[in-house]
């Protein structure tokens, strides 16, 4: 049986390949049919679910009906054709019943305790969860725009965070070796200050006087002898580690946050909106629509004018010889985004670090960018802020002191938008109610 068996599945072979052997050009393609089939049901069968696996899960708010539903639904629940299941509610409790007074007194108190005590634990995520906010209204009008351009969102939101990210990397990789460079030549430079302050004759005198070398000596000795003195140099740099990896930490989390909050800002508006009454929602959302444009506007334009206003600092530094152009015009950048005043912050700094090259050189810097202060606050800060916000200069000024006193350099950025939000709520809620009346 085997001998035949083997001799059968001999004949099967060369039978086919006999009838596989190439007998003309058509039967050359076969073979790359079969390849393009067997990838073709590869393709298939990769594209099929994994057995058991499920969708995911997505929440998702229920559909908006019309008005004409809820008309319908509650004439039919007047005139008693759509009974209910489980017979009709009975009478609801007088809100002025004790009972009903203390419990809701207490569960009102009790609400109130546990919203303070957790946004007093959770401060710092709150300002993260913040100033990611304000980071992703500011990019909104960029991710807008190039929406417009036929670029999907997705694309638009990696473009402009990449472009952030890029800016903020070229900051850090142009300050830091600047710092490094000019904190080494201070270092360098610092025994021989110490010693020509030594040598003098004023440091004589007193010394002679008063005997501050021996006073000095004594209060090192005692200084390096003392444990806890040493052992609070030791928790100092432990803090500042601590406090640069709660930075770096803080940095990645408000970089996730934008990118979340900057993805799923159509459909937050559309939650928030549902929160509203059917009625008041058009209202709500145009009141809405309007604050966040204008914060964004507010924030791409504030961005432009301190650009261009370390841009003019950086040139007349350049050109007039101050020490550390560089550095100082990342700090006029910083200063900048503060409206009103940090300009003029910023301006005051320059001019007392160019006196040490002479008074001459501060006086030129200081009639240059003071100019250049009034140039941008009646003839740029207007054309690039036109779309933004308009919020009078007394409002300006106590909101960013305001901000800045309860929120820091945050506060004082996002001061100015939201005075803007708060003056057109009134303007259009109780002001147009007032008019009514």
């Amino acid at each position: 049986m085997t001998d035949k068996t083997d001799e059968s599945s001999a004949g099967h072979e060369n039978h086919s390949a006999a009838g596989t052997a190439p007998s003309g050009p058509g039967t050359s393609r076969k073979p790359a049919g079969r390849a393009a089939a067997a990838v073709g049901s590869l393709v298939r069968r990769l594209r099929q679910p994994l057995p058991g696996a499920q969708p995911r899960l997505r929440f998702e708010m229920p559909p908006d009906l019309p008005p004409e539903y809820h008309v319908a639904e509650e004439e039919a629940a007047a005139a008693g054709d759509a009974a209910p299941q489980f017979g009709s509610p009975g009478p609801r409790i007088s809100p002025q019943h004790p009972l009903y007074l203390g419990f809701m007194g207490t569960v009102g108190v009790g609400l109130a305790l546990l919203v303070y005590w957790i946004g007093s634990n959770t401060t710092q995520l709150l300002l993260w969860i913040v100033a990611a906010l304000f980071i992703a209204l500011g990019l909104e009008p960029v991710v807008g725009w190039l929406e417009n351009r036929k670029i999907p969102r997705p694309a638009g939101i990696l473009v402009s965070v990449a472009v952030l990210i890029g800016a903020v990397a070229g900051f850090f990789a142009t300050l830091i070796p600047t710092i490094v460079e000019q904190v080494t030549q201070i270092i360098a430079q610092a025994p021989t200050w110490v010693r020509d302050f030594l040598d003098s004759d004023f440091f004589k005198s007193v010394d002679n006087q008063f005997g501050i070398r021996d006073r000095i000596t004594v209060e090192l000795e005692k200084f390096v002898n003392d444990p806890a003195a040493m052992g609070g140099i030791f928790g100092g740099v432990v803090g500042f580690g601590s406090t640069l990896a709660n930075g770096l930490f803080g940095a990645l989390i408000v970089l996730v946050l934008s990118l979340y909050f900057l993805a799923a800002l159509p459909s937050m508006k559309k939650w928030g909106y549902r929160l509203a009454p059917r009625s008041r929602r058009p209202r709500v959302a145009a009141l809405s629509e309007e604050i966040t444009r204008s914060v964004g506007n507010y924030v791409i334009g504030q961005a432009c004018v301190a650009l261009l206003n370390a841009t003019f600092a950086f040139i007349v530094m350049s050109i007039v010889g101050v020490p550390f152009a560089l550095l100082l015009a990342f700090v006029v950048a910083l200063l900048a985004f503060v409206p009103l005043v940090g300009g003029m912050i910023a301006g005051i700094v320059v001019v007392l670090i160019s006196l040490t090259e002479g008074w001459q050189t501060a006086a030129v810097f200081g009639i240059c960018y003071f100019a250049y202060l009034q140039f941008e606050a009646y003839f740029i800060s207007p054309r690039i802020m036109q779309k933004a916000v308009a919020v009078p200069g007394a409002v300006a000024v106590i909101s960013v002191i305001a901000g800045g006193s309860l929120l820091g350099v945050l506060g004082a950025l996002i001061a100015i938008p939201t005075a803007a939000a708060t003056l057109l709520l009134v303007k259009e809620i109780y002001i147009a109610r007032q008019d009514k009346h």
